[in-house]
């Protein structure tokens, strides 16, 4: 059986990135060497992995990995902390930019 990874690193200017994977150990190594000069994460390492939640279903972890770029930086730090039922309440709240 296969698994896909949500992963969510948290860069060094404190924002966090979100991704998908099938093999979480080898992502992370690219992330962290840098292998992608164009990616988002390249000026902001050094990168800590702060969450990872698996699935054996692709679509369903690519509608996750969707879901959790669009929520609002306090919504990741619950998601994050295992906050799951002060996510419900961040789910109904609307922030400003």
């Amino acid at each position: 059986m296969k698994l896909y990874t949500v992963y969510i690193l948290k860069c060094n200017d404190n924002t966090f990135y979100t991704g998908i994977t099938n093999n979480l150990e080898r992502r992370l190594a690219e992330h962290k060497t840098g292998e992608n000069p164009n990616a988002y994460t390249y000026k902001r390492r050094p990168l800590k992995l702060v969450y990872f939640t698996e699935f054996t279903d692709v679509e369903f972890a690519i509608e996750a990995e969707k879901q959790i770029k669009k929520w609002s930086q306090a919504k990741k730090k619950e998601l994050i902390e295992g906050n799951f039922d002060l996510l419900k309440i961040l789910a109904k709240k609307k922030f400003k930019n």
